[in-house]
């Protein structure tokens, strides 16, 4: 049986992103996570990282497709090579 609740371990893995980044998404609200007792251990319920995990690819939809809308508008003058 999958667990419902992570650890901010699971979670940094399964993003594939640094403990430093884990606990700046949930500092910041933008992953929902609860503290648990008196010592502090954070736990983020799986559902809520699949929520996550959905926000950020409707995100990244949008700023595709606003990508589009601007190279269909012309060249523009940034150097950065972000899509």
């Amino acid at each position: 049986m999958e667990s419902r609740f992570l650890t901010l371990t699971d979670v940094a893995e399964t993003l594939n992103v640094s403990m430093a980044q884990t606990k700046a998404l949930v500092r910041s609200g933008a992953l929902p996570a609860l503290k648990i007792g008196g010592r502090g251990v954070w736990r983020v319920e799986a559902s809520m990282l699949e929520d996550y995990i959905q926000r950020m690819y409707a995100q990244t939809r949008e700023s595709i497709a606003q990508l589009g809308d601007e190279v269909d508008a012309g060249p523009s003058t940034d150097d950065n090579d972000d899509l």
